[in-house]
């Protein structure tokens, strides 16, 4: 029995701020200061998909653990692929999207509130910078009612493009070949099959592999026509022992892409917490994520990105350059980029803004077999609106502060990092004691004598 049985990580187919009394001001766009990553997910599986129109190139990442001999995928595919619209992909792609993407902290450093000073505007980030075919011959076990559609070797990889008409053939096929799939798989296939997909089959060729010489395996790329604009992910669950995690980067030309038969949610963002959440960072995501999975019904698809790749604010990574941009299956760079098509398809329009040509869209599910029983369809929208998950930290500012106004700020502070630990609590789940017993330590400051009389006064 293979180790694991994971569709190419899942498919078996992821101010500063013045304060004057009371009142706040972001001046500008702060520091970013960490990201949440794949690496935070033991178990995420990373897929990127670049569609424009029926076009889709199909990039899976390979987090396969164990033995090269023992890996075998199963990718149902809603058409049969050619040789030449299978490639190996680099690694790097995943992981550049990934960072560019990722849910981010950000920090401010609150300026002295005796000495406001004016910002100027941070100016826009400018746009990034914009084989042998394989055997046709159909081979055809009639006993098991399973048909080698294509048959080709890519990189370290031999493929099989396979149709069936039944799932307990396919299965009893599979077995009988090599591959070593884990059982319920035939219950599995089954939807697929009565839906006439293919099955994009692939398992490691040691040579080839050794001759690689790669540490790990490449992610598989491919690219199909089909009006379907959806993911597979049910083969991912046969084995899984419990809940997997599921980044999906998808990559199109006008704006952002939905779940259409789950609910697509955008994940909590925009929230101040305390400022030691710096160093606890990767341990506080996970908790915010776990608490907002659970609360919204362990069903839904949280959109933790979404914004043009020619710019962000804050950047956890610079934008793609073109090249990347191409490597991870964009092809449309090559058309005009100066104007884009009425939504009513009669007339055109200048861009309103400097475009990159591609919106990426992060989505992230958390998915297991009961809360998840069907594939995921996604949709593409007009929606160009930028959402990313920021979560931000304010530093109170720690000098001395002799003006009316900064002993207001100060007399602001305890019930602000009140509310920050609040946040914190709601956020994650965090006992809310444990978070006040590391809030800042206010240190007491000598008020001037006409303070300490209007204080007196006032009450």
């Amino acid at each position: 029995m293979m180790k694991r049985f994971k569709l190419l990580s899942v498919l078996l187919v992821v101010v500063l701020a013045s304060f004057l009394f009371a009142a706040k001001a972001w001046a500008f766009c702060g520091f970013y200061v960490a990201k949440a990553d794949a690496k935070l997910f033991n178990r995420a599986s990373q897929v990127a998909i670049a569609r424009s129109g029926d076009k889709t190139v199909l990039t899976m990442a390979n987090d396969y653990k164990g033995d090269a001999k023992d890996f075998a995928i199963v990718v149902p595919v809603p058409v049969v692929v050619e040789q030449e619209q299978v490639t190996v992909s680099n690694a790097s792609i995943l992981e550049r999207l990934d960072a560019f993407s990722a849910p981010r902290l950000v920090e401010y450093f609150d300026s002295n509130p005796c000495e406001p000073v004016a910002y100027e505007a941070m100016p826009v980030p400018a746009a990034a910078p914009a084989r042998l075919r394989g055997g046709a011959a159909r081979n055809t076990d009639s006993s098991l009612g399973v048909t080698i559609e294509r048959k080709f070797t890519v990189g370290e990889y031999d493929i099989l493009v396979l149709s069936a008409k039944e799932s307990g053939g396919l299965e009893t096929w599979l077995l009988q070949n090599g591959y070593k799939i884990p059982r319920g798989a035939n219950a599995l296939l089954k939807p697929y099959i009565r839906q006439k997909m293919k099955f994009f089959v692939a398992k490691v060729n040691l040579e080839k592999f050794e001759q690689s010489g790669f540490q790990n395996l490449r992610p598989l790329q491919m690219t199909y026509n089909s009006p379907r604009f959806m993911l597979p992910i049910r083969l991912g669950m046969i084995n899984a022992d419990q809940a997997q995690d599921l980044l999906v980067y998808v990559l199109t030309p006008k704006g952002q892409t939905e779940v259409t038969n789950y609910r697509t949610v955008k994940v909590p963002s925009d929230n101040e917490i305390p400022p030691f959440v710096k160093n606890e960072f990767a341990d506080f995501y996970t908790a915010m994520f776990q608490t907002a999975y659970t609360r919204e019904g362990r069903n839904v698809a949280f959109l933790e990105y979404a914004w043009d790749m020619g710019n962000c604010d804050p950047c956890s990574a610079e934008p793609l350059s073109r090249q990347e941009l191409q490597a991870a299956g964009v092809f449309w760079l090559d058309q005009p980029q100066d104007e884009i098509p009425n939504p009513s398809g009669r007339r055109m329009m200048p861009r309103p803004w400097p475009q990159s040509g591609v919106f990426i869209t992060r989505l992230h599910m958390r998915y297991t077999r009961d809360k998840f029983p069907e594939d995921l369809m996604f949709q593409e929208t007009q929606n160009r609106d930028q959402f990313q998950g920021r979560y931000v930290l304010r530093h109170a500012f720690q000098g001395e502060m002799k003006c009316a106004a900064g002993q207001a700020y100060r007399r602001s502070l305890p019930k602000r990092f009140e509310q920050e630990a609040q946040n914190l609590a709601r956020l994650t789940g965090w006992n809310i004691q444990d978070i006040r017993n590391k809030l800042p330590k206010l240190e007491a400051q000598a008020l001037p004598w006409w303070d300490r009389l209007w204080e007196a006064f006032h009450g």
